[in-house]
């Protein structure tokens, strides 16, 4: 998910920390206590708007504000949400959803199929330049209206008030599965064109939660409950995100929950294990393993990573476990895969064989047959305040100790993190993680291997896509294209572990560094049913106050 969640990216989230006190109350269909504040801090978002939200600050707004099609269970499973069914042509190429009726976005409007259309032109269109339209890239008429060849999508058609039909460029048979992601939301006419900046700072949706004043940006947004909401209402009464310095985000989230101003807590990397002990036995640590991975992104057409014996060096040269039993405590786990553990049907303990161990003979061998000279400067990138530091100079003292590399650390904010690796110039590595965004492989191989997933700007080489590293092999995207159109899952299971296979091993387009362990403090003292979601996000709109 960009991200994380992102999916969602997680490229540093700072996940939300909460707060609260107490506030209005009133019924809701699902029972328990009303009312309450929730706060919690994040940095600045790139967008909260589902035309372009990415990150894990603007998701968790996003979706706070916005219902689509389904959601996703813990384990994987879709949740209808506004669909009452999917259903497949027999080649894969023609989706149709069938549409609850009689719900309506905040400012009146109806959520129809008309909606759905709406919003995913105004992600396409040209003039949005967003992020994360490339989940669409496969819909008919995609590239016309991308390029602003045409200002209609071709392939989204209205065919009544609750019939939406979606025709692919190519099958694709877990299509369903990505419109999960906030930007497959309906918008409301009001919403205009994806640069409308009243809409960006202030966006009208259908959710649980609603915004009554714009988002004060580097200082707050503030949510209220949605109280027309058309399906299962929320418990809270407002939920208030306070914007952190990006500089030391998760050191603030710690301390705001220690003296009672948050009630969810990130925790900075050297705190965990004395976090856990405290807290553990008070009920107020909650932990998972989710369908994400930590790894290193290299810039595969830049010097001096534009070949893979390069980039395989890199991989030999780290010793997973010694940073994942020191720096992290024994509270992450090396990965060896890129795909996570919880696909079950796709995931490949070992299938990096650079992941495996720490060879220092390897990592040698292939750094001479690379071109990877002692004293060789590598920049390596990261952005500060989500508690990387302490692995990241980890790494970076393994790569001097075994290559000889001279390794700059290159720490900045969120967004200026974001731009640095779009640009066609950068070089290097970048510290990168991702959380499904949907539960498919094709969700980590798609936006972040492939070809397409690069999205360059003719005009600028910016990479607008989620393949900031801009891996690019025709076969690899070969076998996405052939996984997707097959209906079979046993069979698509297997395409995409040959895929994997050629990107993460062969060609070692990526280095998979930790999976995705995540610990947070919460009040439970104070609110009940407080978890994670799928995206790693908390379930805002199932908590309530005790």
């Amino acid at each position: 998910m960009r991200g994380a969640t992102s999916a969602k990216w997680v490229v540093g989230a700072v996940i939300v920390a909460m707060s609260a006190t107490a506030c209005g109350g009133g019924d809701n269909k699902a029972g328990g206590e009303s009312g309450g504040t929730f706060r919690f801090g994040i940095t600045e978002p790139t967008a909260i708007d589902p035309v372009n939200a990415q990150e894990s600050e603007g998701i968790v707004i996003a979706r706070a504000l916005f219902t689509g099609l389904y959601d996703t269970s813990n384990d994987g499973k879709l949740i209808p949400k506004l669909a009452e069914s999917g259903t497949p042509s027999d080649d894969g190429k023609t989706w149709t959803f069938k549409i609850k009726g009689g719900t309506k976005f905040t400012n009146g409007e109806p959520v129809d199929a008309e909606a759905f259309v709406r919003g995913w032109t105004r992600v396409t269109a040209k003039a949005s330049a967003s992020d994360v339209s490339y989940h669409m890239a496969d819909i008919v008429g995609y590239e016309d209206l991308h390029s602003g060849k045409s200002d209609k999508f071709a392939g989204l058609t209205a065919v009544d008030a609750t019939t939406l039909k979606v025709e692919l460029s190519i099958p694709d048979f877990e299509f369903v599965k990505k419109t999960a992601h906030s930007v497959f939301s309906p918008v409301p006419k009001v919403a205009g064109a994806g640069d409308n900046k009243a809409f960006n700072d202030q966006p009208i949706g259908n959710g649980a939660f609603k915004m009554t004043s714009p988002w004060q940006h580097n200082t707050s947004i503030t949510l209220v409950r949605n109280d027309d909401y058309g399906l299962e209402k929320a418990h809270l009464a407002k939920v208030e995100a306070k914007i952190l310095n990006p500089a030391n985000g998760s050191t603030l989230e710690y301390q705001g929950f220690q003296s009672g101003q948050f009630d969810y807590a990130r925790m900075p990397t050297p705190q965990l294990t004395a976090a856990k002990a405290k807290y553990d036995p008070q009920g107020e640590w909650i932990s998972g393993d989710f369908s994400g991975i930590n790894y290193l992104n290299i810039f595969n057409q830049n010097p001096p990573f534009n070949n893979a014996d390069a980039r395989k060096a890199i991989s030999y040269a780290i010793d997973r476990e010694a940073i994942a039993k020191g720096v992290f405590q024994g509270l992450q786990k090396p990965a060896t895969a890129f795909l996570p553990p919880s696909f079950a049907d796709v995931y490949q303990a070992g299938v990096c064989t650079s992941c495996v161990k720490q060879d220092v003979a390897k990592a040698k061998e292939y750094a001479e047959k690379g071109g990877l000279k002692p004293g060789t400067v590598v920049n390596f990138g990261y952005n500060t305040g989500a508690g990387h530091e302490e692995w990241v100079q980890a790494v970076a003292q393994q790569l001097k100790d075994v290559l000889g590399l001279e390794v700059k650390l290159d720490g900045k904010p969120f967004k200026e993190a974001l731009a640095t690796q779009q640009d066609k110039a950068t070089s290097g590595l970048w510290r990168q993680a991702w959380t499904a965004d949907y539960p498919t492989a094709d969700n980590f191989m798609t936006p972040l291997l492939s070809t397409t997933g690069i999205g360059e700007d003719p005009a600028t080489g910016k990479a607008q896509g989620d393949n900031r590293g801009r891996y690019s092999n025709p076969e690899f995207d070969k076998l996405l294209v052939t996984a997707k159109a097959t209906k079979d899952d046993a069979a698509r299971a297997a395409l995409y572990k040959q895929a994997e296979k050629l990107a993460v091993d062969t060609d070692q387009g990526v280095i998979p560094l930790w999976q995705r362990s995540q610990y947070r403090l919460v009040n439970s003292k104070k609110f009940k049913n407080i978890k994670m979601d799928f995206y790693e996000d908390p379930n805002l709109a199932e908590i309530s106050l005790k």
